[in-house]
Protein backbone atom coordinates (compact mmCIF):
# COMPACT_ATOMS: atom_id res chain seq x y z
CA UNK A 1 0.00 0.00 0.00
CA UNK A 2 2.91 2.34 0.58
CA UNK A 3 3.91 2.10 -3.07
CA UNK A 4 0.49 3.34 -4.19
CA UNK A 5 0.61 6.11 -1.61
CA UNK A 6 4.05 7.24 -2.75
CA UNK A 7 3.02 7.09 -6.41
CA UNK A 8 -0.20 8.99 -5.67
CA UNK A 9 1.73 11.69 -3.83
CA UNK A 10 4.28 11.90 -6.63
CA UNK A 11 1.62 12.27 -9.32
CA UNK A 12 -0.26 14.81 -7.20
CA UNK A 13 2.81 17.02 -6.91
CA UNK A 14 3.61 16.54 -10.61
CA UNK A 15 0.11 17.73 -11.41
CA UNK A 16 0.39 20.78 -9.16
CA UNK A 17 3.79 21.79 -10.54
CA UNK A 18 2.68 21.26 -14.15
CA UNK A 19 -0.51 23.29 -13.65
CA UNK A 20 1.45 26.12 -12.04
CA UNK A 21 3.87 26.07 -14.98
CA UNK A 22 0.92 26.14 -17.39
CA UNK A 23 -0.69 29.08 -15.58
CA UNK A 24 2.56 31.06 -15.43
CA UNK A 25 3.25 30.41 -19.11
CA UNK A 26 -0.29 31.46 -20.04
CA UNK A 27 -0.03 34.59 -17.93
CA UNK A 28 3.33 35.54 -19.45
CA UNK A 29 1.98 35.03 -22.97
CA UNK A 30 -1.03 37.20 -22.20
CA UNK A 31 0.83 40.01 -20.44
CA UNK A 32 4.00 40.13 -22.55
CA UNK A 33 2.69 38.99 -25.93
CA UNK A 34 4.40 41.59 -28.12
CA UNK A 35 7.92 41.37 -26.62
CA UNK A 36 7.77 37.58 -26.71
CA UNK A 37 6.51 37.61 -30.30
CA UNK A 38 9.35 39.92 -31.23
CA UNK A 39 11.93 37.64 -29.60
CA UNK A 40 10.55 34.51 -31.25
CA UNK A 41 10.30 36.30 -34.59
CA UNK A 42 13.98 37.28 -34.45
CA UNK A 43 15.22 33.93 -33.12
CA UNK A 44 13.14 31.56 -35.21
CA UNK A 45 12.10 33.65 -38.18
CA UNK A 46 8.42 32.82 -37.70
CA UNK A 47 5.95 35.47 -38.82
CA UNK A 48 4.30 37.35 -35.96
CA UNK A 49 0.83 36.56 -37.29
CA UNK A 50 1.56 32.82 -37.15
CA UNK A 51 2.93 32.96 -33.59
CA UNK A 52 -0.51 33.35 -31.99
CA UNK A 53 -1.59 30.02 -33.48
CA UNK A 54 1.66 28.40 -32.34
CA UNK A 55 1.24 29.71 -28.79
CA UNK A 56 -2.34 28.45 -28.66
CA UNK A 57 -1.26 25.07 -30.00
CA UNK A 58 1.54 24.84 -27.42
CA UNK A 59 -0.74 25.71 -24.51
CA UNK A 60 -3.48 23.32 -25.59
CA UNK A 61 -1.06 20.42 -26.13
CA UNK A 62 0.65 21.04 -22.80
CA UNK A 63 -2.72 21.16 -21.02
CA UNK A 64 -3.76 17.92 -22.68
CA UNK A 65 -0.47 16.27 -21.69
CA UNK A 66 -0.92 17.36 -18.07
CA UNK A 67 -4.43 15.94 -18.01
CA UNK A 68 -3.47 12.64 -19.66
CA UNK A 69 -0.14 11.94 -17.97
CA UNK A 70 -0.55 13.60 -14.55
CA UNK A 71 -4.13 14.28 -13.55
CA UNK A 72 -5.84 11.14 -14.88
CA UNK A 73 -3.41 8.66 -13.25
CA UNK A 74 -3.55 10.67 -10.03
CA UNK A 75 -7.35 10.51 -9.94
CA UNK A 76 -7.30 6.81 -10.79
CA UNK A 77 -4.92 6.10 -7.92
CA UNK A 78 -7.00 8.22 -5.55
CA UNK A 79 -10.06 6.16 -6.49
CA UNK A 80 -8.14 2.91 -5.87
CA UNK A 81 -7.10 3.83 -2.33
Amino acid sequence: MTDLTVLTTFLGWCTVISLIFLMVTSLILVLFREPIKSIHNKLLGVEKDHLNALYFSYLSRFKLAVIIFNLTPYLALKLMT
